[in-house]
């Protein structure tokens, strides 16, 4: 790079590698040393756990993670191998965002309640009240963002739909609806079945050749059958008929892995196509499958959801 001759040149630049060191200084800080913190929120008389991180600098935004079908907050978003950065949680955070993730009823650290079942309203009854703490805690900024993945998607769009009112916008990853996932399912157990989780199941999501280490998937394997060794139990899915995408007014950011099975691109238009907002986004991230956010493609898809919930800043 030349160097600029004039003095007045010559201050400007300084200026502008002082402020680029102090950019690049306030993400180290902000990412590096933020503490994973355990709360107890309680819903509906049911304590739920949520796990956070905080910048030690003011946060500019606050979110909340919903994770999927089978594994809880830690292994999907916080997941921690030596050498490489795959947490969603400290990308978030090193952008300048405070973040938590909920642990469902029957996940990770939260216990099941008395039914031993989980549904999808229940879900998304939890998640509100889970939004309504997490605004207590930073008066100062707008209402949180919330963000779904998988099956945690079709839980964060139900709660939308209610609660509009609680969140500065709705971030859907993985979203898996297709044809016959809200059918009526036959709710003949009585008993909850409590089936052990596989290690082939946590394993499932990676499957682009490459885009994550042999040793960050034995990681997540033993950290997904750690925190959820059991798999939990849903009923009454009939309750995901009520999903209409015409029944989400706020800022929508639907996020599509290139390669995920689950994301079906003609469902995904015709759901884009539904969302009762101008301020929408569909965004494809090349690369990507059903856990693009812990993979190769890690840096784009959190430069893409900060870029969202900082438009026009």
């Amino acid at each position: 790079m030349k160097r600029p001759s004039s003095p007045r040149c010559r201050q400007a630049f300084k200026l502008s590698l002082l402020l680029g060191c102090l950019l690049c200084w306030h993400n180290v800080l902000a990412d590096s040393l933020a503490e994973l913190i355990r709360h107890s929120v309680d819903s509906a008389g049911h304590g739920m756990v949520v796990w956070s991180k905080v910048p030690l600098v003011p946060p500019k935004s606050v979110i909340l993670l919903v994770h999927g079908r089978t594994w809880s907050t830690r292994p999907d978003f916080d997941l921690q191998v030596p050498g490489e950065d795959l947490s969603l949680m400290d990308g978030l955070v090193g952008k300048g965002s405070a973040v938590y993730g909920v642990d469902l009823r029957g996940y990770g650290a939260t216990p099941r309640d008395e039914s031993s079942w989980l549904t999808p309203d229940k879900a998304a009854a939890d998640v509100a009240n889970v939004l309504r703490w997490v605004a207590t805690r930073h008066p100062q900024l707008t209402r949180p963002y919330l963000f779904g993945w998988s099956y945690g998607s079709m839980v964060s769009q139900l709660m939308v739909q209610t609660h509009p009112e609680l969140v500065s916008g709705l971030m859907l990853f993985g979203y898996p609806i297709r044809d016959g996932i809200t059918r009526t399912p036959t709710d003949a157990a009585a008993i909850a079945p409590r089936r052990p989780n596989t290690a082939e199941a946590a394993a499932s999501d990676f499957i682009v050749p490459g885009s994550i280490s042999d040793k960050a998937v034995d990681v997540f394997v033993n950290a997904a059958l750690h925190h959820d060794p059991v798999r939990a139990d849903w009923r009454k899915l009939d309750q995901w008929r009520q999903l209409d995408p015409g029944k989400v007014v706020v800022p929508t950011l639907l996020l599509q892995g290139e390669h995920d099975p689950l994301a079906l691109p003609d469902v995904h238009a015709r759901v884009f196509s539904g969302f009762n907002t101008a301020d929408k986004l569909w965004v494809v991230i090349p690369g990507g499958d059903h856990a693009a956010f812990m993979e190769t493609p890690r840096a784009y898809f959190i430069e893409v959801m900060d870029a969202f919930m900082h438009r026009g800043q």
